[in-house]
């Protein structure tokens, strides 16, 4: 579990550290960037290994409807991280979409999964969205960008839906069933 909660705490501070301390990093100049990308692979590698490793611990049995509810919001996460990279007609229409994409992402899991390795991970990073979000909006407003050509939101829903599949794929492969049974 202490891999796991390193990991979470690695992620969150590297993502962090731009808009906590943005004179520090602005001082380590383009070398900055690579020790923040090492940072953010190390918190990846941790949290994989962590919750993979972790005890199971039960805390709550997810009732199994939720596993329906899951998938939906899933397929609603994707869609919203491809907004994110859009340059259809939504593009524009939602601020933070990726970090929207986070937060739907973990909401979904802690739905399905009761154990408290679960909860640290997909818990901790619905934190780190929601301070994210607020971090970023402190910043400064925001320069909506022009809406693009309707045939890219075809492209983002085409998209959409090979990605949950093949992420379904990878989960079955891994022995983990996201349509239950």
């Amino acid at each position: 579990m202490t891999l796991l909660i390193l990991g979470v705490i690695l992620w969150t501070l590297a993502h962090y550290f731009k808009r906590l301390m943005p004179e520090q990093r602005a001082a380590m100049g383009e070398k900055g960037k690579g020790l923040v990308a090492v940072a953010i692979g190390v918190s990846l590698l941790l949290m994989i290994f962590g919750y993979r490793w972790a005890e199971f611990i039960p805390v709550w049995t997810p009732p199994s409807f939720f596993t329906h509810i899951n998938n939906l919001l899933m397929l609603f996460a994707f869609f919203l991280f491809g907004m994110s990279a859009t340059t259809g007609r939504l593009r524009g229409k939602m601020r933070h979409p990726m970090l929207v994409s986070v937060k739907v992402w973990a909401l979904a899991h802690l739905m399905v999964n009761g154990d408290l390795a679960s909860i640290i991970l997909f818990g901790g990073m619905m934190a780190w969205a929601v301070g994210s979000v607020i971090l970023i909006n402190r910043a400064g407003p925001w320069d909506r960008p022009e809406p693009g050509d309707a045939k890219k939101d075809k492209l983002l829903i085409i998209i959409t839906l090979v990605t949950f599949t093949i992420t379904a794929l990878i989960h079955l492969w891994l022995g983990v069933s996201p349509f239950g049974g």
